[in-house]
């Protein structure tokens, strides 16, 4: 029966190595079930219910994913997006945690229209490589600035901005720890380097007295506190159109491009390099950032750790629902997740901030009309402290520099009209 709903046979695999693929891909990305609900408990969120609703909302985009696209890629709530939704819209704006909830399922429901049209590939093809590269890299400088924050390495200063810290706090010794043990794991290719560094960091802090033990099993918490709570509403207010557009723009590029890198690596692509059932594996995407959304955590995305699991032979989607199974399980880890505060977060944080930025290498160095748009594009999320208004300044930038080199051909139309709507936007709605 799996071998011919998932047609194993035809991709050369088994159950044994399927379900082996899928328990690699989620150690690999466990470390988000601790991420996302320290990220988002900054709001005023239950921790208890991001908790709950970060497992359920990846467990069931990852089902879908796996059963309906039958694609060998998991999903969660992305990283870099619940930092934007934290601290870019409810603290760097203002706007209530509901409210950003709203602009998640509008930016969902965006998506899932564009899945079902054919305008979406003629989408993805009109932004510039040097853009796509730069915001995934500016992602991760703007990750890189949380992190420090959070371990409590970098503070504000009235005068220079930001400053070094104290780093005699233990908080901060077992942040920086952590990120060294981190990427010592990485380095030596041990599978789930995140989640075992983030553990250990936690489980030294609370043996040394510096932050309590919550337990390890529990029941679930309850969802009630975030299932259904978005302001969509108020989310369709003008000045929040940039926001849901941002949600929107960076989950449709940054699923294109994971979807693309998994397929390539498993071998996936057909004889003309194009994704198989890409229809399908963007709808089970767009619709795991709705559902994400009604049961209360921010974008819902796919993973490019899925190219753990099939770099250990995953080809199908069990090896999906083999993940997606496991995340459900995971609900019942609350109080273990309730342990793990922010200093045993931030080094993983920081190397997903690592990862991100290798982005700016794959700029072409010998053009300044693409490089130069690309670096504004990078450090202004982190300098502005906001992934929109750092894609807003690469549009304009990129489009300014274009026409002013006799280049306005490259543009094409979709292009300049971005960067004319977000000028507008910085005219009309600084803050918004």
């Amino acid at each position: 029966m799996l071998d011919g709903f998932f047609k194993l046979s035809d991709h050369g695999t088994d159950l044994r190595t399927e379900v082996t693929a899928g328990v690699t891909t989620f150690l690999t990305m466990a470390y988000i079930i601790f991420v996302n609900p320290s990220v988002l408990a900054v709001t005023g969120m239950d921790h208890g219910a991001v908790f709950v609703a970060t497992c359920v909302s990846a467990a069931l985009g990852t089902l879908i994913m796996g059963l309906y696209a039958n694609y060998p890629v998991a999903l969660a709530p992305g990283m870099g997006l619940n930092a934007y939704f934290s601290y870019g819209v409810v603290q760097g704006l203002g706007h209530p945690w509901e409210v950003a909830l709203g602009a998640v399922f509008l930016s969902g429901v965006l998506f899932v229209i564009l899945s079902v049209l054919p305008v979406r590939q003629a989408i993805v093809n009109a932004i510039p490589q040097s853009l796509k590269f730069a915001i995934s890299a500016g992602i991760g400088l703007f990750l890189g600035i949380v992190a420090l924050r959070n371990a409590g390495i970098v503070v504000p200063h009235p005068a220079t901005m930001v400053a070094l810290g104290d780093l005699t706090r233990p908080e901060a010794i077992l942040a920086c720890g952590g990120f060294a043990l981190t990427v010592a794991l990485a380095s030596l290719r041990l599978t789930g380097a995140i989640i075992l560094a983030l553990l250990a960091t936690a489980a030294t802090g609370i043996l040394t007295g510096v932050s309590p033990f919550e337990g390890i099993v529990s029941a679930p918490p309850s969802l009630a506190p975030t299932f259904l709570a978005m302001d969509v509403g108020a989310a369709l207010q003008i000045g929040l159109v940039t926001i849901v557009f941002t949600f929107l723009f960076v989950d449709l590029f940054d699923t294109a491009g994971t979807l693309v890198g998994v397929a390539h690596r498993a071998g996936l692509l057909d004889e003309r390099g194009r994704l198989p059932r890409l229809g399908k594996a963007l709808l089970a995407d767009s619709t795991a950032s709705v559902m994400g959304a009604a049961l209360g955590t921010s974008t819902v995305t796919s993973y490019i750790e899925s190219a753990a699991g099939t770099s250990v032979g995953g080809r199908t989607g069990l090896t999906a629902v083999t993940v997606g199974v496991l995340f459900l399980l995971c609900i019942f880890f609350a109080p273990l997740a309730g342990s793990v505060p922010a200093y045993a977060t931030a080094p993983a944080l920081l190397f997903v901030a690592c990862l991100m930025s290798r982005g700016l290498s794959e700029l072409d160095w010998e053009d300044p009309t693409e490089y130069a748009p690309g670096v504004v594009t990078a450090i202004g999320m982190p300098l502005t402290f906001s992934i929109a208004t750092g894609i807003g300044m690469g549009f304009i930038t990129y489009t300014a520099i274009k026409i002013l080199s006799g280049r306005a051909r490259e543009l094409g139309f979709i292009v300049p009209i971005l960067a004319l709507l977000f000028a507008a936007k910085f005219a009309f709605f600084p803050m918004g």
